[in-house]
């Protein structure tokens, strides 16, 4: 089989980004990357904010967030009266268990494909009123209707207060079927919340398609927002319920208000964040899209053949639309937290490449990402010089 070809690259696309040229940057994912027309627009708002702090927190802010969350909403296809931002996704998830009033014997049910922050956030609600979590095993190779028939079967009704379930999973880039997901669990009277910290910029399907209770989503990844920026978007039934981790002077003010106010955070990357979406729309979000995921599958690919991975072997669980793609490491390579985080910086220190590397169900995973900022030649020098790194032990 044939290497796939990598996209054209978009022109002038690098650019618009203050990267370090001497590291290939191939974990988009993890952090995103802020545009400089981006970066700037934040640095002007804080200009005004530290030239008359009193003026800029006390006239007119709360509004300026509102404008800010209507057009991010409008983006997603979300109601922007059901819509908060927040500073991530993993924020937002805690808003939502300490909210739930969850009682001894209530539980949570998520998938093994869940992001470790959030399932410590469960662990912690749980520990702290008697609730109890429980986890389905969800296999990397599952087709969407088996996902289905797997959440099927783990729900308990009347027992089940809540299921989390990724839109796109962090450590194995899988898709899932999120909308059918929502159906089947509102079948079963169980709410859902929608883990989608890569959907935002990524992914065409609109908020309102998927239907959750709740969704929460980073625009700091793949909308090229300021870090700190994402939404947690609410269905009507449930948004009299939902209360900030801290109280504040809107918390009369009802949601998403009382969420969103903070007292003196620094809310300028939320004000800069519409700026990201200019900057998407101006290269064009489908070419963007487009680029990012044959890049993405064409560095799968070429460092797959160079460890030696068979074609068939390279797990796709996201599909050809998505921009993170994972190659299995050696086996007894990486199969631990601790073991990916130095593999992860041996990466970074010797071959200049930053990658994601994670343990999952015994097996250890590089990650891959495309982005506009980036090119082939990157995932070539990355896929001549990982053996030798790996053969180094």
């Amino acid at each position: 089989m044939t290497v796939p070809q990598p996209p054209e690259p978009i022109p002038g696309a690098r650019l618009l980004f203050s990267l370090d040229p001497s590291v290939s940057h191939l974990n988009h994912g993890a952090f995103g990357a802020v545009p400089i027309a981006v970066q700037r627009a934040q640095q002007r708002l804080r200009d005004e904010m530290e030239a008359n702090p009193l003026r800029f927190f006390t006239q007119g802010l709360v509004d300026r967030i509102a404008h800010a969350r209507r057009h991010l909403a409008t983006f997603l296809g979300a109601d922007p009266d059901g819509t908060a931002l927040v500073g991530n996704v993993t924020a937002g998830a805690a808003v939502v268990l300490q909210s739930l009033a969850l009682r001894p014997g209530d539980e949570i049910v998520t998938t093994d494909h869940g992001y470790g922050a959030v399932a410590l956030s469960v662990a912690r609600e749980c520990a702290r009123t008697g609730a109890v979590s429980r986890t389905l095993p969800v296999p990397l190779t599952a087709t969407d209707e088996e996902v289905v028939e797997i959440v099927r079967d783990g729900l308990r009704p009347g027992r089940t207060k809540l299921l989390i379930v990724d839109q796109l999973s962090s450590p194995t880039a899988r898709l899932f079927p999120t909308a059918a997901i929502v159906a089947v669990a509102r079948e079963q009277g169980v709410p859902v919340l929608v883990d989608a910290a890569h959907a935002p910029g990524m992914l065409p399907a609109t908020v309102a398609s998927v239907g959750a209770d709740f969704w929460v989503g980073n625009l700091h990844k793949w909308a090229y927002a300021p870090r700190g920026t994402a939404v947690l978007v609410v269905a009507p039934q449930w948004r009299e319920r939902i209360q900030p981790l801290v109280v504040s002077w809107e918390q009369d003010g009802g949601f998403p208000v009382r969420v969103e106010w903070q007292a003196t955070l620094d809310y300028t990357g939320w004000l800069a964040a519409p700026v990201g979406l200019f900057t998407l729309h101006s290269l064009g979000i489908d070419r963007v899209r487009a680029h990012n995921a044959a890049l993405a599958a064409y560095g799968q690919r070429v460092v797959g053949d160079a460890l030696g991975v068979a074609p068939e072997r390279l797990p796709e669980p996201g599909g050809p639309a998505v921009a993170m793609r994972l190659v299995p490491l050696p086996p007894g390579v990486a199969t631990t937290l601790d073991a990916a985080r130095e593999f992860r910086s041996r990466i970074a220190d010797r071959l200049s490449a930053e990658v994601s590397i994670a343990g999952w169900n015994g097996r250890g995973y590089l990650r891959l990402c495309g982005q506009v900022y980036n090119t082939p030649d990157e995932y070539d020098r990355l896929a001549v010089r990982l053996p030798t790194l790996l053969a180094q032990g």
